[in-house]
């Protein structure tokens, strides 16, 4: 049987396959179609420190390859996080990633802290939020507010951590390295691009916030371009995702320097798709005759 298993920071996963945060909330809902063990890992819905109801509706809107969303970080808060999802998720053998989002860098080293000491196995610092300090810039646009995140990250976190990279970048190569040099054991890229769609008829924004995130499979080659850069630049591990809609999708990501690939926006067409992905990319492993690890980083460029 081909090895599946693979490392990212030091975790071992089970398969390369996690799901991304944001579309898979704490996994109930996708526990009653199949066991959550099956997959690597489950990175939760975004936490921030207080609980957020997110942006007014209308949030989601359909584009022609994939969705724009603005939902908000609509989340229970960490500590009702701790207190009521970290016992149902811990019923399943599968990693536990957490992912955070804050307005200041002292409020994501509470959050580290507390999620360090509640037991999650890694955690994903979501740096493409507004930042109060710094006039509503996103921390993930400036490589000096990424690194002043991750040095405070890494500070209070006795578990590794993952930042996660935005593409809405002039170069995400550079905001790598700034975090890299900041301590950070692993990046996760890319994050959605923004994006807008206009209702004709009545000439406003379909999105209430007028701007959204843009993921699905139109962003899947900017995904491999950025994974592919970022691999060159730094010795990190990666977690690659963006579009991720089948096996044959994850070997591309990982081929480009994806160490495990996170599938998003393709749950919410196929509720099995995260073992879809999987079992594709275990027969292209089969076929190829290698494992799980060996495939990462073997694009061979002209």
């Amino acid at each position: 049987m081909t090895d599946m298993r693979v490392s990212l920071a030091g975790v071992e996963l089970k398969n390369p396959i996690v799901v991304a945060s944001g579309t898979y909330g704490f996994g109930h809902e996708y526990g009653q179609f199949y066991d959550l063990s099956e997959l690597g890992a489950i990175c939760v819905k975004g936490l921030t420190p207080v609980r957020r109801d997110g942006n007014p509706p209308p949030r989601i809107a359909e584009t022609p390859a994939g969705i724009l969303n603005s939902v908000g970080l609509q989340n229970p808060g960490v500590d009702a996080f701790i207190r009521e999802e970290m016992p149902f998720l811990r019923q399943y053998d599968v990693k536990i990633i957490a992912n955070i989002s804050g307005n200041t860098p002292e409020e994501y080293g509470v959050m580290c802290e507390k999620l360090s000491d509640a037991g999650v196995d890694l955690i994903e610092v979501n740096i493409s939020c507004p930042n109060v300090k710094a006039g509503g810039l996103a921390y993930g646009t400036k490589p000096e507010l990424a690194a002043e995140v991750t040095e405070i990250a890494k500070k209070h976190a006795s578990v590794p951590v993952m930042v996660k990279l935005s593409p809405n970048v002039t170069d995400v190569v550079q905001i790598a390295k700034a975090v890299e040099e900041a301590g950070a054991d692993a990046l996760s890229l890319i994050n959605t691009l923004l994006g807008m769609r206009i209702d004709i008829h009545t000439r406003r924004p379909i999105l209430k916030n007028n701007m959204g995130g843009l993921s699905g499979p139109a962003v899947f080659p900017v995904a491999v371009r950025m994974v592919y850069q970022v691999r060159q630049a730094t010795k990190l591990p990666i977690l690659g995702m963006g579009g991720v809609a089948k096996g044959s999708d994850a070997a591309e990501l990982m081929m480009a320097g994806a160490d495990a690939v996170a599938v998003g926006t393709a749950c919410f067409a196929d509720a099995y798709a995260p073992l879809h992905v999987r079992d594709g990319l275990r027969a292209y492993l089969e076929e190829a005759g290698l494992n799980a690890r060996e495939l990462t980083s073997t694009v061979q460029p002209w």
